[in-house]
């Protein structure tokens, strides 16, 4: 049986339903309260520690101090979960974050089951994968139900603006093409196995360091970035996977894990018997969670890096930088440690325009962002100017999950979504999943 979901105002009207949580992010989904969303949500997993660290997760959001959740959750266990899920239905929205290996047949059952499915990346870590997907974009369709995926990164201050900037032709000019060796834009991301959320220490599941469940670099985390260039360079513009990407090469290359650091960041004397071909013989656990591909996107070239490391230096955290050029300036993300570790976006003149006038065009382009960000400042610095971010616009990463659930839950009030965001959503996984293809076939 199928269904068109129609979602008013009311309160109660969707019933999320978490399917086999093995993430954070499953968590970070429901770390505030959504009018329209009711507190009851159904749980189905197999029994172990994912289920459990998920539910001590919810129970913090309920118990904290400060704005506490009311969730209450109604928890199914046992290997049948998926089967006992599809056919209860107590919910009409599926929420997906944990293991990937079955993530994109969890989204291909649940959408012919007539499921609304709200995933985290990646939807997709390998070309098999990609072809299920988009017969479940089809199937998603066919049902009248929504199918999205949680892009936290169009939510980041510095990156709305490096967008909004890269709109405005008498600052930015049009975009350059590039070339492979000097390409036109640049995206890369450092993300670290050790680290805090909601204010403890992070214990990562073993299969995590696995990527052949969690995905590979440019499949998982990589999505974030590829996300960003076709958001940034092609605003509301429908991509077609087939004609617009060319994918020329993809590398990847281990992050070394002593024993000491598995323990502390898994909680795990040992490592589980299917790590025994990537253990070296210093018994460090190699890791493939780094990797990079370049690619043609409408004849643009660009590059995306992706890398892990175990922890950050004091006061940092995962960072995002980027590079996009335009024929009269170029809009840099920077997050180092001259940026106190938080991103900060530049503007670096390269038109044949004097400094004076360029400031001025400058000036006015930032008067125009002021206009819906009210406060936001200019600064030279050397060479290039920054633009000066008031801290209420730095919400943070945790915050973006609600704002990312919140943009879901207006589509589906009106039962759709913008005509790019799912050919998008294909464009970016084939992309991600070709680089797989690629940087295998080098390694052989």
């Amino acid at each position: 049986m199928c269904f068109t979901l129609s979602i008013s105002a009311a309160t109660n009207d969707v019933r999320l339903i978490t399917l086999d949580p093995g993430h954070f992010h499953a968590g970070l989904v429901q770390k505030f309260m959504y009018p329209q969303v009711s507190p009851v949500v159904y749980v189905y997993a197999p029994a172990g520690p994912d289920l459990q660290e998920h539910l001590n997760l919810i129970e913090g959001f309920n118990t904290r101090a400060d704005q506490p959740t009311r969730w209450e959750e109604k928890v199914y266990v046992g290997p049948d979960f998926l089967e006992w899920m599809l056919r209860e239905r107590a919910g009409n929205v599926v929420v997906l974050a944990g293991n990937n290996t079955r993530k994109t047949e969890y989204i291909s059952r649940s959408v012919v089951a007539g499921f609304n499915v709200l995933a985290d990346k990646p939807m997709a870590i390998t070309p098999t994968d990609f072809k299920r997907l988009r017969k479940a974009f089809s199937r998603a369709a066919a049902n009248k139900v929504l199918l999205y995926d949680i892009m936290t990164e169009r939510y980041e201050i510095t990156s709305i603006l490096q967008r909004e900037l890269a709109r405005m032709p008498e600052l930015f000019g049009t975009l350059e093409k590039g070339t492979p060796e000097q390409p036109a834009v640049v995206m890369e991301s450092v993300h670290y196995f050790f680290k805090e959320v909601t204010g403890k220490p992070l214990i990562r599941p073993a299969w995590f360091y696995d990527v052949r469940q969690e995905g590979e670099a440019i499949p998982d985390v990589g999505t974030h970035l590829v996300d960003s260039v076709q958001w940034v360079c092609f605003p509301e513009q429908a991509l077609d996977w087939r004609k617009d990407i060319k994918v020329s090469k993809a590398r990847r290359w281990s992050t070394k894990l002593t024993p000491e650091q598995f323990k502390r960041s898994s909680g795990l004397d040992h490592y589980p018997d299917y790590f025994k071909k990537d253990i070296g013989p210093d018994g460090a656990l190699g890791v493939y969670a780094n990797g990079e591909v370049a690619y043609a996107l409408r004849g643009v070239q660009v590059k995306v890096t992706a890398q892990w490391r175990f922890e950050a230096p004091p006061g940092a955290g995962d960072a995002h930088c980027a590079l996009v050029r335009g024929t009269r300036c170029r809009l840099v993300i920077k997050q180092g440690v001259e940026q106190n570790y938080k991103p900060a976006i530049y503007v670096q003149n390269c038109a044949a325009a004097s400094a004076a006038q360029f400031e001025q065009t400058l000036q006015a382009a930032v008067a125009r962002l002021n206009v819906t960000w009210p406060s936001l400042g200019l600064r030279q610095a050397g060479a290039e100017w920054e633009i000066v971010i008031p801290d209420k616009y730095r919400v943070g990463h945790e915050q973006h999950f609600a704002q990312v659930t919140e943009k879901f839950l207006r589509y589906l009030a009106e039962a759709k979504m913008p005509d790019w965001e799912v050919p998008n959503m294909i464009a970016k996984y084939y992309t991600t999943t070709e680089a797989y293809r690629l940087s295998h076939r080098t390694r052989r």
